[in-house]
């Protein structure tokens, strides 16, 4: 592939809540601290689904979507100095910000003052950006991740979203031996949490709206998994757990969550509801109570998760499909139907 501007094959949707075609986007010239990645496989997030319906606003189309990507590098420029040809890469939910404010010199890149150039749909002054549902992607060595060579690229792909969502909160509210963590939600977002947590050490338990999940969970690492349509749930677990962290995308009875805490425990949001959600101040100021949200990690965090991933032999559990099979994926996604994560094989690009 050229290293200058060149089109690539991607899909997108062209308009909001339209199905995704396949069509062609621009990359830029691979610059001198670029790397060209050749996409393998790219995950696809529930927040693709928000994005693509326009849920959350701030769209722009056509859009590609995707922010979990590994891939290897095929090109470098000339100033690059932590890549070379053939690295195994991955790249997240943004791929650029200002460097300088004190977000970004605090290793929170993404909240930067001045706007985290997103891996799509947009950057800060608007232009557009392209995903991962694509062959090919240009993207700083700065904003490029290294993808170890203990987790399959297939199974890595998710960790760039999914496994930093959740291995930020429970490093951040120190989840390991001796502390009883939550997690709400055995989805794409919560079965990295069973996992990451066990591997730290806490004793888990998944919370989910019923037990069909259950056998799954304790096979990937929970001690204990209860249906939150039971009432008996909230008595029986009333005071119990340091952390929780929730990963749904939809509204919950946060005082019936909060009521679950013991003293001092902190409720950790990660899911992203599309309405407000309403909360009594004395769920939180009985017991010393925190209510609290978390948004993926920077780039040094997301290397350690990489890296701790490796270490422990975890990756996604994933269901891998050809890129003709984008739209039917959404329709099971937002009924639920994956176990857990979707990742496109974007080698089916040259066959389909």
């Amino acid at each position: 592939m050229s290293t200058s501007v060149t089109q690539v094959a991607a899909y997108a949707a062209p308009a909001p809540k339209a199905p995704l075609e396949r069509t062609t986007v621009p990359r830029r010239p691979v610059g001198e601290h670029d790397v060209l990645i050749e996409i393998k496989y790219a995950g696809i997030c529930h927040s693709d689904l928000h994005q693509v319906a326009e849920d959350w606003g701030q769209a722009l189309f056509p859009m590609v979507p995707g922010h979990e990507i590994a891939g290897v590098v095929t090109a470098v420029g000339s100033g690059v100095t932590k890549y070379v040809l053939g690295d195994r890469v991955g790249v997240g939910c943004f791929v650029d910000s200002c460097r300088t404010c004190e977000n970004c010199l605090a290793g929170d890149e993404q909240f930067c003052a001045s706007g985290m150039t997103a891996t799509y749909p947009s950057a800060p002054d608007g232009s557009a950006t392209y995903g991962g549902y694509s062959t090919h992607i240009v993207v700083d060595e700065n904003y490029t991740l290294r993808i170890p060579e203990g987790i399959a690229l297939d199974e890595a792909a998710p960790l760039l979203c999914a496994g930093i969502t959740l291995y930020s909160p429970l490093r951040r509210w120190k989840a390991g031996p001796g502390k009883k963590v939550a997690v709400v939600g055995m989805g794409g977002l919560g079965h990295m949490g069973v996992k990451i947590a066990h591997a730290l050490g806490a004793e888990v338990t998944v919370l989910s709206q019923s037990l069909r999940k259950q056998e799954d969970g304790l096979r990937l690492g929970a001690d204990h998994f209860h249906a939150t349509s039971d009432p008996e749930t909230f008595t029986k677990l009333a005071g119990s757990f340091d952390l929780i962290v929730n990963t749904v995308s939809a509204t919950i009875d946060l005082d019936a969550y909060l009521g679950l805490l013991r003293t001092n425990g902190t409720l950790a949001n990660v899911g992203a509801p599309g309405e407000p959600t309403p909360v009594g101040m004395f769920s939180l100021i009985v017991g010393n109570k925190t209510l609290a949200g978390s948004m993926i990690g920077g780039i040094a965090e997301t290397q350690e998760m990489l890296d701790f991933c490796a270490a422990h032999g975890i990756g996604s559990e994933i269901e891998t499909i050809a890129v003709d099979q984008i739209n039917e994926a959404y329709e099971r996604l937002a009924a639920g139907d994956v176990r857990y994560r979707f990742v496109i094989d974007t080698a089916t690009f040259a066959t389909r």
